[in-house]
């Protein structure tokens, strides 16, 4: 399963439930790409109306998760996933889609940047245990 390669924190189980709640939203959507006989990538995009940083306007697409199996990169698979994502988005009234990427993401950021996308914001988030 894909989803596990990206996202290997979740059960293969709550991806399964995660993905059958996509289908069935309206402010989610998500598409695959099929080359020849196997599935080579994915897409989850959402509608946000809360703050997105950056944004100038709302709603704004959001891409929750991109991935494209390794052996499959730098074939353009990822730009058209997210071209469809910005399409859809698009067709519920947004004129702008966000992402994010992980600090040390590197080959993230850069296939962001290579698409088009700016950067806006450098967050590290933080957490405490109280008691």
């Amino acid at each position: 399963m894909m989803g596990l390669d990206l996202w290997p924190h979740y059960t293969e189980s709550r991806l399964r439930e995660i993905f059958a709640e996509v289908l069935e939203a309206e402010k989610e959507k998500a598409y695959v790409c099929r080359t020849k006989n196997e599935y080579a990538g994915f897409i989850n995009v959402s509608i946000r109306f809360d703050y997105v940083a950056g944004s100038s306007s709302s709603p704004v697409g959001y891409v929750e998760g991109i991935y494209v199996k390794p052996r499959l990169r730098k074939r353009g698979i990822a730009k058209q996933l997210v071209r469809k994502g910005e399409e859809w988005a698009s067709s519920k009234g947004c004129s702008q889609i966000a992402s994010d990427a992980e600090f040390e993401n590197e080959h993230s950021y850069n296939f962001h940047r290579r698409i088009g996308f700016e950067e806006v914001q450098r967050v590290i988030c933080l957490i405490k245990d109280i008691s």
